[in-house]
């Protein structure tokens, strides 16, 4: 029988499991949705369920093992990615008491009151983020509002570490993820022992590190039943998803530019040393492959915003998807295929560009509708102005990123599910003026993670080596000339018209998309 490895990915709005062969072709997946936990009581607050999700990622490995028993492959090991800057709080029994998600932004007071003692600065020049949706702030909130959990703390780790701690009874992390935390020393690839003191942690509350794609013990008996994999078999250190996207897309050397389009878009460069932007704007975490960074600006929600528009006003379009046996979004890409750049003057206001100091975000919205132009206006240039918002805020990551390494792509690789369809890949390419390189496995992150574990078991011998067996291309995208002027000045208005509605969010007017702690 021939090797495959599982993957379990936990996202912001769904987890997944998908097994891959040794070639990088899935042969297995199973997916569940679900929606971030929001507690009323708190402003902010965003919850993660572990209970819930334990239960439906038992569930989708239950049925990927199930798809490969009457399959040629065997699983030879099981890795996790997962969501960064989430985190998992246990007690000296080892039960978890508490968990949040990425985006969490419960701590706005904490995190002011660290800026006010400098220790935001600190944590910035060690770890290379600033306090928007990382955990330091959160402790100081939990200690505040919850002091009969924080008395109780024993041991931290991230999400993606959770998932391996279920399968082995392991605590670790590695540091693509552990680097999400704030508490981390980028050059050392370790925690940052001097500051956890000072934001008034014991120093052992923190696992291991070890680099992704170590071999950290094997699935247990309990994890067993639970899942139906074989007790026995190799668990594997996997890491962040952003960084593990890029392992899936190629990129595993530094120089390369990658644009990760899930829940959250990532713009991102490599780098082998870390990138500290003296105006806090894009953030540095460490990359995957040891010895490298990743540099990022963050586009918030941008296809949780087209799930939103799905959801919200396309049940016509999903009703034509399940008569033609194709995705709702396939459908909606074709309505939008039929409006000009620029959406015939509807922009979508939605993610900013990313300012880790002070990151903020406008009221999400349309503006610019013609009342004399129904079909020109309506539902298909929303869709449109929806790619074309998120088109943009790359175009402004890219800029930044060009201008702290000095360098210009001429070409991007473009993962995740929005690289699917025809347009979206067609409009970042002319908005940024790249070329597009698209992977033929959409699932990065669980590409990586399948990477990551082949190189620990042994079956490829190097990152590299392994990127180039199990990553395949499915086409390139060349920017439109036409197009790609008329970007220039859609753009310009886009961030002119970003700026004025960005106030009434300010002047709390209206609810902004997001406003991090801090910010």
């Amino acid at each position: 029988m021939e090797d495959c490895i599982i993957n379990i990915d936990i996202g912001t709005g769904s987890g997944r499991t998908i097994a891959f062969d040794t070639s990088g072709k899935p042969v297995a997946v199973s997916q569940r949705e679900w929606l971030p936990k929001q507690d009323p009581r708190f402003p902010g607050a965003q919850d993660f369920d572990t209970e819930e999700a334990w239960t439906l990622l038992s569930d989708c490995l239950k049925d990927v093992v199930r798809k490969l028993e009457t399959s040629k492959y065997k699983i030879a090991a099981v890795t996790s990615t997962a969501m960064r800057e989430g985190m998992v709080l246990y007690d000296k029994a080892g039960d978890v008491i508490w968990a949040c998600s990425n985006v969490d932004g419960r701590a706005t007071e904490e995190a002011a009151e660290m800026v006010r003692k400098g220790l935001a600065e600190r944590i910035y020049e060690t770890g290379g983020d600033w306090l928007s949706i990382i955990s330091p702030p959160r402790f100081w909130w939990i200690r505040s509002h919850m002091p009969e959990v924080y008395e109780r703390i024993d041991r931290v780790n991230m999400l993606s570490d959770w998932a391996l701690y279920k399968l082995s009874g392991e605590l670790i992390t590695d540091p693509s993820i552990g680097s999400s935390s704030g508490i981390f020393d980028l050059r050392k690839r370790d925690w940052a022992r001097d500051l956890i003191p000072e934001i008034g942690l014991p120093k052992d509350i923190y696992p291991p590190v070890v680099e992704s794609g170590t071999k950290i013990g094997v699935v247990t008996k309990a994890a067993s039943k639970q899942t139906g994999i074989l007790a026995g078999t190799p668990v594997v250190a996997g890491g962040a998803d952003t960084q593990m996207a890029l392992v899936g897309a190629g990129s595993v050397k530094a120089g390369d530019y990658t644009v990760c389009g899930g829940t959250f878009w990532q713009t991102t460069v490599l780098s082998d040393v870390p990138i500290f932007d003296p105006e806090k704007r894009p953030r540095t975490l460490c990359h995957a492959v040891p010895g490298q960074w990743m540099t990022e600006g963050i586009g918030f929600y941008h296809g949780f915003t087209m799930r939103w528009f799905r959801d919200g006003f396309c049940d016509a379009e999903r009703e034509e998807a399940k008569k033609r046996g194709v995705d709702a979004y396939a459908v909606m890409e074709e309505r939008a295929s039929e409006i000009p750049p620029g959406s015939n003057g509807v922009q979508g206001i939605f993610s900013n560009i990313m300012e880790a100091k002070r990151w903020r975000h406008a009221p999400p919205s349309f503006v610019g509708f013609n009342m004399l132009d129904a079909r020109g206006t309506g539902k298909a240039a929303c869709i449109r102005a929806i790619e074309e918002n998120a088109a943009f805020v790359t175009k402004g990551h890219l800029d930044i990123l060009v201008e702290l390494t000095g360098k210009s792509p001429k070409e991007l690789v473009f993962a995740g599910g929005a690289a699917k369809g025809k347009l979206w890949p067609q409009i970042v390419a002319d908005v940024t003026n790249c070329s597009v390189r698209i992977p033929l496995v959409k699932e990065t992150t669980s590409l990586g993670g399948a990477i990551a574990a082949f190189t620990a078991i042994g079956a490829y011998s190097s990152w590299s080596e392994a990127a180039s067996a199990m990553v395949r291309w499915e086409r390139k995208v060349e920017p439109n000339p036409s197009a790609a002027d008329q970007y220039k000045s859609l753009y310009a208005r886009w961030r002119t018209v970003y700026a004025e509605m960005l106030g009434l969010s300010d002047k709390k007017i209206l609810p902004a998309l997001f406003r991090a702690p801090g910010a």
